[in-house]
Formats: structure tokens, sequence, C-alpha cells
């Protein structure tokens, strides 16, 4: 065995060593506090607590508590509080805080900014913090951000007291450990969830009931043509047979799932995934055999799909579920086998630098796990990673997506250094050890024929020399 051989060997058996359970994860609400009786109010008696100069942790995604939130606008409204301040990542279903005539009295800070919340962000009114998906939990538990009450959503307890947290694990785990009170929304909906979702009910202030149903898709949205051939293009050229996928969120990830059909031995090691995940579950293409780390799981910090979706998923054990400095920390990530990011894109400039949370000056979303997965998947253990950026080379308005210059205003989420592969509708770059001449060149290739003459024009007015392969 040559030295260069054994040296990585050894660099791997270390961090397998290491990490064999993962980064040290929170268990303090995993264990039940003696004499404990559930204390089952209704919303309007559980967020009495709540006062003025408040921080409250709200559960994210399809987790969202919005039976809670809606009494909360109640207690504000009945108790004329003020200075509430809340945090949270993506939010679903009804959240009335966000009705402008809260503003001075709830201030919603998004750590990923949701449909509801972009406007406040956008006018002011609201606060966005940007932050790396795999950071999130540590803000909680460093106390950079405080939580007085934290406001979750739970499955049902087991006879034991026993509940999980459901489909949202992502950094709900870390903000209701650090939480000085937890009031939790149990919901008959939310599915059982196995992995690191596991807390007693004696740790919660308060337990409320509810059947509403959590928030789900109404089924798999219909793909643009667009779409498909970007996905066809990212199945076809990029994904290898036992490859471990990670997918953002978005018709483009889904559109490459929808044309994975005729793989093999797929694997899922992601921050969060949906319906298209499991349709190829159930036709035995993702199967998790081939994978290096966890194999047989799907891996995952939250999901969000159809009711259908949500069935498959409870209680069963082919699913695991962590928080996301779990399942997007670098030597977690870097441990799987032909580890394969799939993510998207708002925009992107002829050196590779790409904007993803931000359209010119307006806020849209937020950094998610996107540079997390870009920087460790082409750093796998094994060497066989890749990282693609996928965007359709145009807006819907017929504006080019690929540009001379970002959007002022527009701000870099991966940098050109992680720039690896670039996937258009019309075709694949591959950015990686290419000079700034070079990368120009490849992605005006990829651009919308109709713009490429006006990039050349751009390209030689800014470098100076015509691009060139």
């Amino acid at each position: 065995m040559s030295l260069k051989m054994a040296s990585k060997l050894k660099n791997v058996f270390t961090v397998s060593r290491n990490f064999t359970n993962g980064p040290r994860l929170p268990t303090k609400l995993l264990h039940a506090k003696p004499g404990f009786v559930p204390k089952y109010v209704s919303a309007d008696e559980a967020l009495a607590v709540v006062e003025s100069n408040n921080d409250i942790y709200v559960g994210n995604h399809a987790s969202a508590p919005n039976v809670l939130l809606e009494a909360l606008c109640r207690r504000v409204d009945s108790a004329n509080l003020n200075n509430i301040r809340m945090s949270h990542l993506i939010l679903s279903g009804n959240c009335p805080q966000f009705d402008p005539k809260y503003r001075g009295k709830i201030l919603n800070n998004s750590l990923f900014i949701c449909p509801g919340n972009r406007k406040n962000v956008n006018l002011g009114t609201a606060d966005y913090t940007p932050v790396f998906l795999s950071e999130v939990p540590s803000l909680y538990t460093s106390g950079t951000l405080n939580v007085d009450v934290a406001l979750i959503t739970v499955s049902p307890p087991d006879d034991l007291g026993f509940c999980t947290l459901g489909v949202d694990i992502d950094c709900t785990l870390a903000a209701a450990t650090s939480a000085k009170k937890i009031i939790a929304l149990v919901n008959s909906t939310m599915p059982r969830t196995r992995g690191h979702t596991t807390v007693h009910s004696s740790h919660f202030a308060a337990m409320v009931q509810t059947d509403r149903p959590i928030a789900f898709r109404q089924g798999n949205e219909e793909m643009s043509e667009v779409e498909q051939r970007i996905g066809k293009l990212i199945a076809e050229n990029l994904v290898d047979n036992g490859a471990t996928l990670q997918l953002g969120i978005g018709a483009i990830p889904d559109s490459a799932l929808a044309a994975m059909k005729q793989h093999k031995d797929l694997g899922i090691h992601t921050e969060m995934f949906s319906d298209g995940v499991t349709d190829l579950i159930d036709l035995g293409i993702i199967n998790n055999q081939k994978k290096a780390f966890m194999p047989g799981k799907t891996v995952s910090s939250f999901a969000f799909g159809t009711k259908e979706f949500y069935k498959k998923i409870d209680n069963n054990p082919e699913f695991y579920f962590a928080p996301c400095d779990f399942t997007n920390h670098i030597d977690i990530v870097r441990r799987n086998s032909k580890m394969t990011s799939i993510n998207s894109a708002i925009e992107i400039d002829l050196t590779g630098q790409i904007v993803s949370d931000s359209i010119g000056r307006n806020f849209f979303s937020g950094f998610g796990g996107q540079v997390d997965f870009m920087a460790a998947s082409p750093h796998g253990f094994d060497g066989l990673g890749k990282a693609i950026i996928a965007l359709p080379s145009r807006t819907t308005k017929g504006q080019t997506k690929i540009v001379p210059f970002l959007t002022q205003g527009s701000g870099v989420v991966t940098t050109r250094a992680h720039a690896r592969y670039i996937v258009t509708e019309h075709g694949i770059a591959n950015l990686w050890g290419k000079s700034i001449r070079q990368r120009a060149y490849e992605l005006i290739q990829i651009s919308h024929p109709d713009d490429r003459e006006t990039l050349e024009k751009a390209a030689f007015e800014r470098f100076k020399v015509m691009p060139s392969a």
C-alpha cells in the first residue's frame, strides 16, 4: 500500500472514530422527569406565560404550531404586549404574527425567509439573519439567540410519555433544549419519526391538543419543459448509480429525481426531502444499500410532502431524522459515498458567483444548506462527490440568469471558488479549475442562445480578452 493511500485511509478511520454517532447532539429532553403529570390546557391558557420583551422560538415548516401562533396573537392583543421577538426558519400554514398590525409589537427574525414574512423583511419591519443551516442550532445552544419560550409541534406521546418532533428536527431540538419554557402542540396528524427526534413530555410547561392537519403539499407540482430538460441533463450525466443524494428545495431538484427512474442503488443524505424521494423508494431505485455512512437509512433534517408521503414516514425505521448540525456537518457529509448535491440558484455571474437568497436588493429566501453541501460534497473521502447548481438560463420574464455582473444589491451565497457543475437547459459547465476567461466561455455556452452575443461582448469588455475554451 502506498504512503499516500495509507494516509488517506488513516484520515477516514480517524474521522469515522470521532464521529461514529455524529457531532454531539442534545439529550436533555430525552429523559423523563420524576413525578410527571401531563399538563394539557387550552392554547390561550398555555400562551398566558408570554410577556413583553420575550424571545420566542417557533417550530418550522410543516411543524409550524399555527394553533399556538393564533393564541399568541390573541395574547398580544388582550394584554397589549410589545417587543416580542420571534425567530424561525420557514413557516407554513396560518401565521397571523406576520400581519402588519403587529408591527412594533412582534418582530419576526427569519433564519430562512418564508413567503409570509418576505414582504415584511424587505419593508424593514422584520429581520433576516443570513446563516449556514449547519450553524443554526449553535445560535441557540450558544445563547446567541435567546429563547424564553419555544413553541413546537410534536406527535402524540406514547404510553411512557415520549413524543417525537415529527418531520422537522432541523434546529428545533437545539432551540427547545435551550428554552426556559416549552409549549408543545400535540398534533394527532404529526407522523411519529425515528432517529434523534424523541423528547419526553415531562419537559413541557404546557401541552395543547389539536387535530388540525399539519401543512402538506397538494401533490407534485407540474414541471415546465425547461425544468424537465435540466433534470434529465443532471440525471443522465452527473448522477452515478450508487450515488448518495442531497437535494435542495424546488422544482429543479424534483425534476432531477423524476429523471432517475433508470438508476440503481441510490441513497439519500440530505437536509430535506419530499415525495420525489419516496416515489423512487417505492420503485426500488433508492434503497440506501450502497451508502458508506448509515446504509439502509434515508437521512434528513426535515421533510415536507403530501398526506400520503407522511403516512409512509410514520413510525418507519427506514427514515432517520436528525438535527441539521448533524445532517449538514462537513465531516458527516464527506463520509457518504459518491455524495452528489443538487441545488438551485437565482443568478450567476460569468466568474461563477452564485446568488441564491436575493433578487437584486430584495431578500428572497436564505442560505439554507446549499453552502454546507457545496463545500463538503466534492471532498468526500472516496473522492467521487459532485456539487451541482442548476437554474434555467432565463427568468420567466425572459431575462438572462447568467450575467456579466450580479444585479445591484444581490448577495453571493456560494462563492466562485465553491462553484463546480452549473447546469441549465442548454448544457453543463464544469467551472472547477477554470480561469476567469475559461469560466466565462463555459457559462456563455449554456446561456440562452439569444443572450450569447451580448454576454460575449460584455465578457470582452470586462476581461479585455475574448472568452475561449
